[in-house]
């Protein structure tokens, strides 16, 4: 048996701290390994999610096509780069060395470029990381990479689930709590399944139920931002002793209470992703 339970907006408390003797590298590097061709977007709003979480510092590792746009949009971030064919691993592991937590998946695409990238990280490092939207697909057409999401987050939504465990939609919808419990306990990561009311399991005796959200959060983008969010979170955690599961209740508690608060503005038909990221100032503020 588990315990199951929610947050409530005193544990916004849980944030790491801010000090007035501190600078950029205080508060954690965050390294976004996000982006592909035409999908340069997921890397924005995975950024500046976790900027506005409170991260000293992000640098996105992407595809070449995608410097000019992003240095556009996010000045505030570093942006390193690859090439899509055929991917520097030495330059890649140096930005990896270089940070104090990882989000990668958003936008990456499933290229062969995408998936050595993946494979390389998975395998070196045991940073604290957020593994999220195309980087469970490349792991579910490529097994042998699971055994590395040992100590890590695992954000997917009931379809990548499925095809990360080959177990029907309709099985995962119903039982929700205890799948993901089960593979937490059976690969030692924490598994966080995107629902209405997410869930998420490290396998021991806890499973959060996230009751913050509402359906405009069901848009293009949400999940970039839910990483990003956590990505922040996890890059400050050397300021603070949360575990990753706690991390991953915390970020999701924040997501939908941000998008709550853009519901209320905007009503739920026109919340877009950025919107989320926007209430982020009026949610931390409050703490």
């Amino acid at each position: 048996m588990h315990t199951v339970f929610s947050y409530n907006k005193d544990n916004l408390s849980l944030m790491p701290k801010r000090t007035d003797e501190s600078n950029k590298g205080t508060y954690g590097r965050l390294l976004c390994v996000c982006g592909s061709v035409g999908m340069c977007g997921a890397a924005y709003l995975a950024a500046k999610a976790a900027y506005r979480t409170g991260a000293g510092l992000v640098e996105i590792l992407t595809v070449k096509e995608n410097l000019i746009p992003l240095q556009g949009s996010l000045p505030e971030a570093i942006i390193s780069v690859y090439d899509g064919n055929d991917p520097d691993l030495d330059a890649v592991l140096t930005s990896v060395e270089r940070a104090d937590a990882i989000v990668i998946g958003c936008g990456l695409g499933r290229s062969a470029g995408a998936r050595k990238i993946l494979g390389a990280i998975l395998r070196s490092t045991e940073k604290q990381c957020v593994v999220d939207a195309d980087a469970l697909n490349i792991i579910s057409a490529n097994p042998a990479l699971k055994k590395h999401l040992r100590d890590k987050i695992i954000t997917p939504h009931p379809m990548e689930f499925s095809r990360l465990t080959g177990i029907s939609t309709d099985e995962i919808l119903k039982n929700t709590e205890r799948l993901a419990y089960g593979f937490a306990r059976e690969n030692g990561a924490v598994c966080l399944i995107k629902r209405h009311e997410t869930i998420i399991s490290d396998g021991s005796e806890r499973v959060y139920v996230n009751k913050s959200g509402n359906s405009g959060m069901a848009t293009a983008g949400s999940g970039d931002v839910l990483a990003g969010i956590i990505g922040g979170i996890l890059a400050q955690n050397k300021n603070s002793d949360l575990s990753l599961f706690e991390a991953a209740c915390l970020g999701t508690y924040i997501h939908g209470l941000c998008g709550d608060i853009a519901a209320e503005a905007l009503g739920e038909y026109s919340l877009m992703a950025s919107d989320i990221i926007d209430s982020l100032r009026k949610v931390l503020k409050s703490i």
